[in-house]
């Protein structure tokens, strides 16, 4: 009997230490699960997720038209429906560290629209861990060149940049790395910022743009810019100025830049350096045109009785290489004949909240000068053998827009706006005798999340 209540106990103990052990065990996997779903939880709030949506319908002066709002009218339409921007942006960001920052940003963001899907941004961002002034950009980015390429279309109050800024500046972006630097938020130097960096220099717009280099040639932008507040932090001012070194390579001999031919009129003529370059250097090698821009921006907002005021002013001048039938930077190898242009063009706003409605008014003043050389009846104007006339690439082009928006509510805009446009005219280039018909109206809806 003993013997049995010995086994018994022991049986009994045996059964006790099992259930411990599964109860052990059973703990130790879901701690392990619980600290498992709190890393992946952690990363996951790290991740931010945002964008918006610009629906918008456009009627235009003519079937057909070319335009700078949104980009060309099919033929035979002069009223679209269209969803002008679909965007949706992922960006992760590293645990703030004991110093106040992120030492690393990473950021992808698509645009989907009916014409199909496009990346807009691909790039990582690395911050010094010491100080946080000094930051490395790297990818598919905007490029730091004054303030209306960078500052996002989900800010702007125009539906659209402006003409300048589409032609020199395709697609907004470019691919390349860019070094920052800027005082963390919490330095007294946190007000002034510089950007420079090496970018391929391509960007093409449109569905399906490229970024993608054709040359060994890297193209410099750099830009410092300054951002205050007075004490009482109802008016805000910055300034900045920018400066871009580029070119490509040359594919021909055929180069030509403004000068005179023979018989002394203004014509565009062989370009002698730049075919002194080219026979003495191989493709890829000397034979490079360049490509130099300067500009200046400035920024005033004042909040005060009638509503917020903001005025926003920038001008751009340079050197830009391109063909006879567009001024627009390249994004592939150019086999046809260059044409080197001195430009320059400037946008202005006036922006006035009314009153502490939701409304406010938009004014805004563009222009765009392909060829500041020349002008008036120059244009198509026959020149002599050997030499090539002014064509519709030179002509210039002034926008006044005028615009209505209502913020529905935090995440809702609706966007009423007028393009006025108007271009240089001469009874000597077929087409341009007249003022063309191209102005558009715009009424856009935009949400954002």
């Amino acid at each position: 009997m003993k013997k049995l209540i010995i086994v018994f106990i022991l049986l009994f103990f045996a059964r006790q230490v099992t259930k411990a052990q599964i109860i052990e065990e059973n703990v130790d996997t879901t701690q392990s699960t619980l600290a498992k779903l709190y890393q992946d939880n952690e990363i996951f709030r790290r991740i931010k997720i945002n964008g918006y949506i610009q629906a918008q319908f456009q009627y235009a002066d003519s079937a057909g038209e070319k335009s700078y709002d949104g980009g060309d009218f099919p033929a035979g339409v002069d009223k679209r429906f269209a969803v002008r921007r679909g965007r949706i942006r992922f960006q992760y960001d590293e645990p703030v560290n004991s110093k106040g920052f992120s030492t690393s940003q990473y950021v992808l963001q698509f645009d989907i629209t009916e014409k199909g899907l496009v990346i807009k941004d691909a790039f990582l961002k690395v911050t010094d861990p010491w100080t946080g002034w000094a930051s490395l950009t790297f990818g598919v980015q905007n490029r730091p060149f004054g303030y209306e390429i960078v500052y996002s279309s989900n800010l702007r109050e125009s539906p659209e940049r402006g003409r300048m800024s589409q032609i020199i500046f395709p697609n907004e972006r470019d691919l390349g790395a860019m070094i920052t630097i800027q005082g963390p938020k919490a330095s007294r130097w946190n007000w002034i910022k510089l950007d420079a960096g090496m970018f391929n220099g391509t960007g093409a717009p449109g569905v399906g743009a490229n970024t993608s280099d054709f040359d060994k040639f890297k193209d410099f932008i750099g830009r410092i810019g300054i951002t205050r507040n007075n004490r009482a932090e109802n008016i805000r001012y910055g300034f900045g100025a920018s400066y871009y070194a580029g070119g490509f390579r040359i594919d021909s001999v055929s180069v030509y830049s403004f000068g005179r031919d023979t018989s002394g009129k203004d014509a565009f003529v062989l370009d002698s350096k730049a075919l002194d370059n080219y026979n003495g250097g191989l493709i890829g090698s000397r034979n490079r045109t360049s490509k130099n821009i300067v500009g200046v921006d400035a920024q005033l907002s004042i909040d005060w009785l009638p509503g917020l005021t903001t005025l926003r002013a920038e001008y751009i001048q340079g050197e830009q290489p391109a063909t006879a039938s567009t001024s627009a930077s390249p994004s592939s190898a150019v086999t046809s004949d260059i044409y080197k242009r001195k430009f320059n063009g400037a946008y202005f706003y006036f922006l006035q909240n009314i009153l502490q409605t939701p409304f406010q008014l938009i004014v805004k003043y563009d222009f765009y000068d392909p060829n500041t050389d020349v002008e008036g009846e120059a244009l198509g104007k026959a020149v002599s053998p050997g030499a090539k006339a002014f064509g519709s690439t030179d002509v210039k082009y002034e926008t006044w827009g005028l615009g209505l928006s209502y913020h529905w509510d935090a995440n809702m805009k609706i966007l009423a706006y007028y393009d006025k446009v108007t271009n240089e005219t001469s009874d000597n280039l077929s087409g341009f005798k007249d003022d063309i018909h191209d102005n558009v109206f715009t009424l856009r809806f935009q949400v954002k999340f």
